[in-house]
Parts: C-alpha cells; sequence; structure tokens
C-alpha cells in the first residue's frame, strides 16, 4: 500500500499492518495543559490577531458558491507557497449540518485500528485549539511543540500572503492551512478533513479530485441558514460542492427527496458514484442501553449488503457505541460505508478494525457523561448524574431529547442553557419541551469563541422559552432573571427565587443574566432538584443535569473540570 503518490492516485490493495489501538479525544490535566499551551504563546497571540468568524459571525451569503462566497484563490494562493501539501496524500473530505465530526472521529478511529497514519482535521475545539489537529496511530491533540515548530516554519510565507492578500486571510484558513502542512510534513496514510462552513466556498475545499479518495455529505440542516443562501436547497448545492470528478460521495442522512436529488445531481455531473447510508442494503438497530463504569453505552448491530456501482459488504453485531442515540448510529453507519467504500478501492480494512474503531470512538461534549469522580471536582454529590451535550440546532436538540429518554434517569431533569444568538432558540426549545419535560431550566449566557458578540442574553432565551411552553400548552413558572449583581450568592439567590415559586410541580424557567457560567449554576440546579425530588426525600433519585445549547457552554464545563 503506497502512502505517497503521483497525480493522478493510484491505489493498490496493500497489505495489513499492525493493528494499533486508537485512543479517543480526552481532555488534559490543567498541569499539562498548561504546560503545553505556554508553547504556544507567540503562535496564539499571532492567531487572535487574524479575522475569526466564530467570534464574531459569517457574513451573509459567505458560504455560498457565488460572488459573495468565501474567495477559495487566497487558500490556493498560500497553500502554493508552502509547496502544496494539501497533494501530498489521499484526503477524504466530510461536510454536512450535523454529524460530521462524529463521523469524522469514528472514521479516523477506523483507520487507525487498521494501523494506518491517520491525519484529522475538525472543528471546533473545546479546551485547546490542538483538538483540531490529531495526527498519527494514537491520535489526540497535536503536540504543542509539533504545531510551534510548524508554526515557525511557516511563518513567513503566512506574512507574505497576508501583506498580499491586504490582511484578508482569516484565523480558519490560516489553521487549515498548518493542518494540511502538518499532514504532508508527518506523511500520513490518510487526512480525513473536516469542512467548516458550507462546503463549496469552505477553506478546506480546495481539495482536488486527484487527492480525494471519496467525498462525505452526512446531513443538511437550517444551521448557517443566511450564510449559505437562506434555504435548505442553497445548504445543500453548498454542501454538494465538496464532490469530485469521478470520486465516490457517501451520503448520510435521512435526506427529504429533494435535498437527496440537489445531491445526487451534482454527483451526476461529475461522474461519481453515490453510496447511500440510508439505501434499503443497508440495516442498523440500537438492541440495549447498558452501563459500565457509571457511562452508558448503546449496543448495535449494522449490516451493509450493497450491489450497486461498488459493492459493498459488512454484518457486525453487538457493537457498543460510546456516542449514544439514533443519529450517532447513523454517524457510525455512515463512517462504516466510507470505510468500506475504501477497501473496495484497494485499501485493505477489515470488519475487526470497523468494530474497533466505533467501539472505541469518543468525542467530548456529544452526549458525554461525566464520571461521578467529575461531579465531584464540580462541587456535587458523587450520586449526580452530569450529561453535556453541545447541541445547538433543532436537529441536535431532538437527537438530544431522544438520548435522555433512551438512558430513562430517574428523578428529575434540569436544563442549563446557553446559546449564541444566531441559532433557531423556538424549534430548540420545542424539541427540548416535546420530549422528557425538565423541572427546572436554567437559562445563561455562553461565551462564544471567548467572546460576546455572539452570546443569547439570558433573559431573551428565558421569555423565548416560556412562550414556547405556553405555546405548547406546559404550566411553567417564570422566576424571572437572576443576576449576580442583585446576589453574590448566586446558589442562595436561586434556591430562594425557587422557594417562593407558589407551582412546584410545574417546570421552572429561571434567567440567570449577568452571570458566566461556572460551578454555581450546577451547584444551584443541584438544589434546585433535589428540593424537587420527592419533596427532597432523603435517598430520592438525584436526577439528572444536562448543560447543553452550544460547544462553548460544553467547554465551560470541562474547563471548571480543569481548574
Amino acid at each position: 500500500m503506497v502512502s505517497r503518490f503521483p497525480s493522478p492516485i493510484r491505489w493498490s490493495r496493500g497489505l495489513l499492518r499492525g493493528t494499533v489501538s486508537s485512543s479517543s479525544r480526552r481532555g488534559v490535566s490543567a498541569m499539562a495543559r498548561g504546560g503545553e499551551e505556554g508553547k504556544l504563546g507567540e503562535f496564539l497571540e499571532y492567531m487572535d490577531r487574524l479575522r475569526n468568524y466564530e467570534r464574531s459571525g459569517v457574513p451573509r451569503g459567505a458560504g455560498t458558491d457565488s460572488d459573495d462566497g468565501f474567495d477559495l484563490g487566497r487558500m490556493r494562493r498560500l497553500l502554493r507557497r508552502l509547496g502544496d501539501p494539501h497533494t501530498h496524500y489521499p484526503a477524504v473530505h466530510i461536510a454536512g449540518t450535523k454529524g460530521k465530526g462524529s463521523t469524522a472521529a469514528f472514521l479516523s478511529n477506523i483507520l487507525r485500528e487498521q494501523g494506518y497514519n491517520v491525519g484529522c482535521y475538525s472543528s471546533p475545539h473545546l479546551l485547546t485549539i490542538r483538538e483540531r489537529i490529531s495526527v498519527g496511530e494514537h491520535g489526540g491533540p497535536v503536540p504543542a511543540a509539533l504545531l510551534s515548530d510548524l508554526f515557525d516554519q511557516a511563518k513567513e510565507a503566512i506574512d507574505q500572503s497576508i501583506e498580499s492578500e491586504s490582511g484578508a486571510l482569516t484565523h480558519f484558513e490560516v489553521f487549515t492551512t498548518l493542518s494540511f502542512l502538518l499532514f504532508s510534513r508527518e506523511n500520513v496514510d490518510f487526512a480525513i478533513v473536516e469542512a467548516g462552513l458550507g462546503g463549496a466556498r469552505d477553506a478546506t475545499n480546495v481539495i482536488r479530485n486527484t487527492e480525494l479518495a471519496a467525498s462525505v455529505i452526512t446531513t443538511v440542516g437550517k444551521e448557517h441558514l443566511a450564510a449559505l443562501g437562506g434555504s435548505l436547497q442553497s445548504i445543500a448545492v453548498a454542501k454538494s460542492g465538496i464532490i469530485k470528478e469521478g470520486q465516490p460521495v457517501i451520503i448520510g442522512g435521512p435526506f427529504s427527496t429533494d435535498i437527496e436529488q440537489i445531491i445526487r445531481d451534482r454527483a451526476f455531473l461529475t461522474q461519481s458514484t453515490v453510496i447511500s447510508a440510508c439505501d434499503p442494503g443497508v440495516r442498523s438497530i440500537t438492541r440495549c442501553v447498558g452501563w459500565d463504569y457509571g457511562k452508558p453505552y448503546q449496543s448495535c448491530d449494522i449490516a451493509v449488503q450493497i450491489s450497486n456501482d461498488m459493492p459493498l459488504s459488512m454484518e457486525l453485531h453487538d457493537i457498543k457505541l460510546q456516542l449514544l442515540g439514533d443519529h450517532q448510529r447513523q454517524n457510525a453507519v455512515t463512517a462504516s460505508c466510507t470505510a468500506l467504500c475504501l477497501r473496495e478501492l484497494g485499501w485493505n480494512i477489515s470488519d475487526a478494525s470497523i468494530r474497533a474503531g466505533l467501539e472505541k470512538t469518543q468525542l467530548l461534549g456529544r452526549s458525554q457523561f461525566l464520571t461521578h469522580d467529575e461531579a465531584s471536582v464540580l462541587g456535587l454529590d458523587r450520586s449526580s448524574t452530569i450529561l453535556i451535550d453541545g447541541a445547538h440546532t433543532e436537529a441536535s436538540a431532538k437527537a438530544l431529547s431522544d438520548v435522555i429518554r433512551t438512558v430513562e434517569p430517574e428523578g428529575p431533569l434540569a436544563l442549563i442553557i446557553g446559546m449564541a444568538n444566531d441559532k433557531e432558540h423556538l424549534a430548540f426549545a420545542a424539541q427540548l419541551l416535546s420530549g422528557r419535560r425538565p423541572d427546572i431550566v436554567l437559562l445563561t449566557e455562553a461565551r462564544i469563541a471567548g467572546g460576546t458578540a455572539r452570546s443569547m442574553l439570558a433573559s431573551s432565551l428565558k421569555d423565548i422559552w416560556t412562550g414556547v411552553a405556553h405555546d405548547q400548552g406546559i404550566d411553567c413558572t417564570d422566576i424571572g432573571v437572576v443576576t449576580s449583581d442583585e446576589s453574590p450568592d448566586l446558589i442562595d439567590r436561586l434556591a430562594a427565587a425557587a422557594t417562593s415559586s407558589p407551582n412546584k410541580p410545574a417546570p421552572m424557567m429561571i434567567g440567570c443574566g449577568n452571570a458566566p457560567f461556572s460551578r454555581d449554576l450546577l451547584k444551584a440546579a443541584s438544589r434546585l432538584l433535589q428540593a424537587r425530588s420527592d419533596n427532597g426525600d432523603v435517598g430520592a433519585p438525584a436526577g439528572l443535569i444536562c448543560v447543553t445549547g452550544s460547544l462553548h457552554m460544553v467547554s465551560s464545563v470541562l474547563q471548571q473540570l480543569e481548574q
């Protein structure tokens, strides 16, 4: 099997290399992370000076394949200065509204289990920017020293490009370039590349058909609607822009008929084989949910029997997925179909590696249940059950609601929610309120990419949630907005507000304004749940606390664990 190749790519069926156990993404200790990040001081300062659309929001139409879209010429010119590193290895390019990060993680781990040297590029990050790049047979965030050295070597070319482009190069473009450069320097066998926004005009879409092994489109939803043209159809057009001439595309779904047709039309024009993870020959089922060391898993069966232009075959039983929910099972199916496609193209990928890769995949902040020890670190009783999930769209809210229903937590439910101001707030609230009904809803303000420019006010969120509850016929109690200025002890202030509520059985909506997320909110939620749990009887179930609304909210919880 070749890892360096001429253009166009010529792949041969390779010999099985030694299977290497892949590690999942995981947080690092505060001391280790602090030491590592200290090596990136100059690099982080440099990057912070670049335009960052994650922090400020994406301009209208920027992701469309039009005159309003991002200029991919900037990326191509920068990469040319650095020797076009993105042309030195085969890539799998993944786009989609939801599921692309999980699919990328599943596929990366499958390939690592087979013994391949894999580079994976994804976004956003939760604890450190190094999470966006993993490389090697074991995965994990790129070492700070390696990233710092790479930046030092590339800085002159980046400076020249910034000057020649009149300062227009963005944070995402520069970091994407560094990831491609690192994968080249590390001689990866595969690069798994997750698109940032849309596809057609995303900075990652410099990958040509001569380097592309396969493209993957997981889902099409309404996120970044204005930036991607204003309709689901325009979003589908943008995402289908990653499909390249003569190279297969794997579609996840399920998609509506008109959206799938847009993708298939693009594939027809590029003479690309379409493999659907929703093909009638693909079957998957969750048989049961179990618990192992205090964390749940879902036991799944996945069978693939496709006999079209590219025949694929696999049957696996009792796969223990650590990522929960029907949506994650579908992501696992999409990754499996992609691995089988690569196998059909000549890469050696065994069924055993597919199973092992799926089972070992974990992702911070995606249906993540904290351990009892982690609950204790946050100042809560060890019996507390805490779920953190970066859901922030209507579809992901439904998926989260399904996860909560699946694990069937005993006792009351509290939601702690903070969101960006450009999300589907009404639909998000409607989905979570139509599932397992929460007893407590604490609305707070999330810091988005380290700033507040895109943060939704807690008072506005509270008004939205109480309005949606009223529309659904839910009799809720509006406690109002509690601010940190009104009381130095947020926990006592919230407890007092809840105790004074005349309608205790109804869900309580509490806005926590001017109070950035802290472990005090978790403690307040715990105390409120205790009061709701069988009138505070000793031994009653502690209930479930779920923190959601944004990956930045999840990041805040993880940062609390590291302090």
